[in-house]
């Protein structure tokens, strides 16, 4: 697990065993400027690429955190179908507190480090 804190509220993000999750934790600790999409997502592009291993996901749930393409980092609030394919980075279990803490913001701070 890791530490995501946005806008100085902590959530623990359960990581996937996959190459783009290890990437982003050897890049840690890593502050992005996220931005709002769709009223659903905050998204941001990232300096470096990682590992993407893209697949078709079919349905995000809130709390989901993404690779969209190979340097974007997608954090989800809110659930829905998509076509889209994304590479799975890991799960913020508190989807309540992840929802009222995102859906407020436009633009958001969110740190990510080591728990």
């Amino acid at each position: 697990m890791i530490k995501v804190t946005i806008n100085g509220k902590a959530h623990l993000l359960n990581m996937e065993a996959t190459p783009a999750a290890e990437a982003l934790r050897q890049r840690l600790p890593i502050t992005l400027q996220m931005e709002d999409l769709n009223g659903n997502e905050k998204y941001c592009y990232m300096d470096e690429v990682l590992p993407a291993q893209s697949e078709r996901i079919g349905r995000v749930n809130a709390g989901d955190v993404m690779l969209f393409g190979d340097d974007c980092l997608v954090i989800f609030y809110k659930s829905f179908n998509t076509a889209y394919t994304y590479t799975r980075i890991g799960h913020i279990p508190d989807e309540g507190e992840l929802v009222q803490a995102l859906e407020e913001q436009g633009v958001c701070q969110a740190v990510f480090e080591d728990a």
